[in-house]
C-alpha cells in the first residue's frame, strides 16, 4: 500500500470524499468532500492538512459552518496566551492597566485561534444561518464584552483544539477509501510492438495491450492471463485471504498481488475502468446517498438549532424583567445555552458512522450501493436464492461414475474420458475434466446431433451420448432405467458409454452445490431470515440442490418474469425480501426486491447495475455479514443520537440552573462530537 495511485485508476472527475466537516450543525445536509489541501493529482486522502482543509469554497454552496481552522502549533499558541491571559486576570491588581493588559491577551489568543471561525460565523449570520462557528462567535463576543474576557479567550481555544482532534478522528474514515484508492500500482510493464518491455505509466495503457506482472507485484489493470501460472492474493476486490490459482484465461484484477509466478495478460480494462474503480465509484456514490436516520437527524438539527436560539434569547431578555435576574447573568447563561446548543455531535456521528459500515463492507468485498441499503438490510425478513452461479458453482462437474455390466471400470472411464475430450458440449467438458486417465486415440469421430458423439477406439465403435442415443438402439433395460432414475431425483445429468451391443458406464454430471452455501443457508436461518430457491432449472434438479443447501422453499421451472413474480409473492408473505442474482435472467427479480444482492464475479453488468449490493467474491455468506453489519451500523447510530441527545440535556439543565460555565459548554459539545466520532469509527475495526 505504500505505492501512490495516480489518475492512472481514477477519474479525475471523480471527487474524494470527505467526512470531515460536520456540515450539518446549521441543519444543511453532511456531504462527503474532497480536501483542499495539495494533493497528488488522482485523489486527497494522502495529503490531508488542518492548515487547509476546512478552506472551503462558499459555505452558502452546501451549508458548511466551520471556518478554516489554524495549524496546530497556532492553536497551542493560542492556548498559551490564553492562559497568560486567565493568570493576569488572577493575579494582577484590578487596575485600568492590568485589566487593559489582559484584555489585549485574550483579544490576541481569540485572534490566533478564532479568525477563521468568525469570518465564517458572520457569513452565515448574514445568510440566517445558526451553525456552530455562528453560535461560538456570538457566545465569545458576548463574553468578552460583559467581562469575561479570560473565559472567552479560553473557550475559543479550547473549541479550535477541540475541533482540530474531532477532524483528525474522522479523518480516518475518510482515509479508509483513500486506502483503497492507493492499491494500483502507477506503472505497468507493456510490451511494445517490437517485443520489447517497457514500464509506462498504468493510466496510459490502451485496452488488448499485453502486460507482464512479475512475482511481488501489484496487477496495475483488469486483463486476462495469456501466458504463466501463478497464486494472486485478490483480498483487496473481492475479500478473501486465501490467494486464488490463476493460469491461461483466467481473470485477474487490478490492485490485486500476483505472488508465485511471473503472468503475462491481456488488458480488458483501461484506468478509470477497472474492477477497483468500480469499487471506488460504488462506496462514493454510495456515501452520498444519505441513510435514513441520517435524514432524521438533519431535519431534526433543522428544527433543534434554531429553537434553542431562541430559547436563549429569551434566557437573556425574560429573567431580567420578569424575576428580576441581573442583565449579565441571564446573558452569561444565554451564552452557554449557545454553546450547547450546537447539534455537532448529533449530525457528524450518522455519516461517520455510515462511511465507516459502508468502508467495512468494502473491504470484505460488499459494495453496498448507498446509506439506505446499508441501514436497512437488517430489516430484510426473506431472501430469493438464485441456484446456477449463486448456490452452485455455475458449471457441470462429473459427480458419479459407474460401470455398468461386465464392463472393465478402468478401460470405461478411459474411453469415456477420451471421447469426451473430442466434443465440446459442457456436459461431455465436465466429463473429460472428471476423469484423470491418459487419452486414447480416437478415429473417425462424429457428433450425433441433440444425442452424444460416436468414434472407434482400437478399432472398437463407441458412444457417448444421452438416454434418447441408447432407446435408439435398443440398449434400455428396466435396470438401466432404474439407475437412471435414482440419479435424477438428485438433479444429475447422465450420460451413458455403449458399445454395439451393451451400455458399458454411467457418468452423472451436476452443477454442484458450492462449499460455503450449506452454512451461508443455515446462518440466514439463524437470523430469522427465510431462504427461498428460485431457478429455470427443472423441479428435480431444485430439489436436490435445496436440499444439498439446507433450503426447505424451491421452485423450479420459473422464467424471468416468473421469478420478479415470486418476489412480489414473497414481500406479502414475509416482509422485506432480498433477491441473490448473477445472471440477466435475475436481473428483473434484483430491482423489484428490497434489497438486491448480485454476485460480481461471475455476475453480467446488467445484474450488478440492478443490484443494491454487489458481492464481489460471490461468498453467499456475505449475504448474513451484510445484514449483520446492518443491524450493527443501526446499533451505533442510536447509541450516538443518544448520547449526543443526552449530554445536551445535562448540560442544558446545569444551564438553566446557573451550574454549568461556558468551559463545560464547550467541554460537553466537544467531548460529545469526539465520542460519537469514537464509536462510529468502530465499525471499521468490526468482524462479520
Amino acid at each position: 500500500m505504500s505505492q501512490d495511485h495516480t489518475a492512472a485508476t481514477t477519474p479525475p472527475q471523480r471527487p474524494v470524499k470527505d467526512t470531515a466537516g460536520c456540515d450539518s450543525c446549521c441543519g444543511a445536509p453532511v456531504r462527503l468532500r474532497p480536501a483542499s489541501a495539495p494533493v497528488p493529482p488522482a485523489h486527497g486522502e494522502a495529503g490531508h492538512d488542518h492548515d487547509h482543509d476546512h478552506t472551503h469554497a462558499d459555505a452558502g454552496d452546501d451549508g458548511h459552518d466551520h471556518g478554516p481552522l489554524p495549524a496546530l502549533p497556532r492553536i497551542v499558541a493560542a492556548l498559551v496566551v490564553a492562559v497568560l491571559a486567565e493568570l493576569s486576570h488572577l493575579l494582577l491588581p484590578d487596575t485600568t492597566m492590568g485589566r487593559l493588559g489582559g484584555m489585549v491577551l485574550a483579544a490576541l489568543a481569540i485572534a490566533l485561534a478564532g479568525t477563521g471561525i468568525y469570518r465564517n460565523g458572520l457569513s452565515s449570520l448574514l445568510r440566517g444561518r445558526l451553525g456552530i462557528d455562528a453560535l461560538m462567535a456570538v457566545a465569545v463576543t458576548g463574553a468578552f464584552l460583559i467581562g469575561q474576557w479570560p473565559e472567552a479567550a479560553m473557550v475559543m481555544a479550547l473549541y479550535a483544539l477541540a475541533e482540530f482532534i474531532e477532524h483528525k478522528a474522522a479523518d480516518r474514515a475518510r482515509n479508509a477509501i483513500g486506502g483503497l484508492m492507493a492499491l494500483a500500482p502507477d506503472e505497468a510493464e507493456v510490451r511494445g510492438a517490437d517485443g520489447a518491455w517497457q514500464r509506462v505509466a498504468a493510466r496510459s495503457v490502451a485496452v488488448d495491450a499485453v502486460v507482464r506482472i512479475r512475482p511481488g507485484e501489484r496487477v496495475p489493470l483488469d486483463g486476462v492471463v495469456t501466458a504463466g501460472s501463478s497464486a494472486v492474493d485478490q483480498a483487496s476486490v473481492t475479500g478473501e485471504s486465501i490467494p486464488v490459482d490463476k493460469g491461461i484465461g483466467d481473470a485477474v484484477f487490478a490492485a490485486t498481488v500476483n505472488q508465485t509466478g511471473e503472468l503475462e495478460m491481456r488488458v480488458t480494462a483501461a484506468a478509470g475502468h477497472t474492477t477497483l474503480d468500480r469499487i471506488i465509484e460504488s462506496v462514493e456514490q454510495a456515501q452520498a446517498s444519505r441513510a435514513p436516520t441520517q435524514r432524521f437527524v438533519e431535519r431534526f438539527a433543522a428544527v433543534y438549532t434554531p429553537t434553542v436560539f431562541a430559547l436563549a434569547v429569551l434566557v437573556a431578555v425574560l429573567p431580567p424583567l420578569l424575576l428580576d435576574w441581573a442583565w449579565l447573568d441571564a446573558i452569561y447563561k444565554a451564552l452557554v445555552l449557545l454553546v450547547i446548543a450546537c447539534p455537532c455531535a448529533l449530525v457528524i456521528s450518522t455519516p461517520v458512522t455510515v462511511v465507516s459500515g459502508l468502508t467495512a463492507a468494502a473491504r470484505r468485498g460488499i459494495l453496498i450501493k448507498g446509506g439506505t441499503h446499508l441501514e436497512g438490510a437488517r430489516n430484510l425478513r426473506a431472501v430469493a436464492l438464485d441456484k446456477t452461479g449463486t448456490l452452485t458453482e455455475g458449471k457441470p462437474t462429473l459427480v458419479a461414475f459407474q460401470a455398468w455390466g461386465d464392463a472393465d471400470e478402468a478401460r470405461t472411464r478411459s474411453a469415456a474420458g477420451s471421447l469426451a475430450a473430442r466434443s465440446d458440449h459442457p456436459v461431455s467438458k465436465a466429463i473429460a475434466a472428471g476423469i484423470d486417465l491418459p487419452r486414447e486415440d480416437v478415429t473417425d469421430v462424429r457428433a450425433l446431433a441433440g444425442r452424444g458423439t460416436e468414434g472407434r477406439i482400437g478399432g472398437r465403435p463407441l458412444a457417448l451420448g444421452n438416454l434418447r442415443l441408447i432407446d435408439e438402439r435398443g440398449l434400455r433395460t428396466d435396470a438401466l432405467a432404474q439407475a437412471l432414475a435414482a440419479h435424477e431425483r438428485q438433479g444429475r445429468t447422465v450420460t451413458l458409454l455403449a458399445d454395439e451391443h451393451a451400455v458399458l458406464g454411467l457418468f452423472a454430471v451436476a452443477d454442484t452445490v458450492k462449499p460455503g452455501s450449506r452454512q451461508a443457508v443455515a446462518d440466514l436461518k439463524a437470523m430469522g431470515v427465510a431462504p427461498v430457491m428460485l431457478t429455470g432449472d427443472n423441479a428435480l434438479t431444485a430439489r436436490a440442490v435445496a436440499e444439498a443447501a439446507g433450503i426447505d422453499d424451491a421452485r423450479g421451472d420459473l422464467l424471468p418474469d416468473d421469478k420478479l413474480k415470486a418476489v412480489q409473492a414473497m414481500r406479502q408473505r414475509y416482509g422485506m425480501t432480498g433477491m441473490t442474482g448473477d445472471g440477466i435472467n435475475d436481473a428483473p427479480a434484483l430491482a423489484q426486491a428490497d434489497i438486491g444482492f448480485a454476485m460480481g464475479a461471475a455476475g453480467t453488468d446488467i445484474a450488478m447495475e440492478a443490484a443494491d449490493v454487489v458481492i464481489m467474491n460471490d461468498d453467499l455468506g456475505r449475504i448474513a455479514e451484510t445484514i449483520r453489519l446492518s443491524r450493527r451500523t443501526h446499533t451505533v447510530l442510536w447509541q450516538n443520537i443518544s448520547l449526543a441527545l443526552g449530554i445536551k440535556v445535562v448540560f442544558f439543565a446545569l444551564a438553566v440552573a446557573g451550574s454549568a460555565t461556558m468551559w463545560m459548554a464547550v467541554f460537553a459539545d466537544m467531548g460529545a462530537s469526539l465520542l460519537v466520532v469514537a464509536n462510529g469509527l468502530r465499525l471499521l475495526r468490526t468482524r462479520l
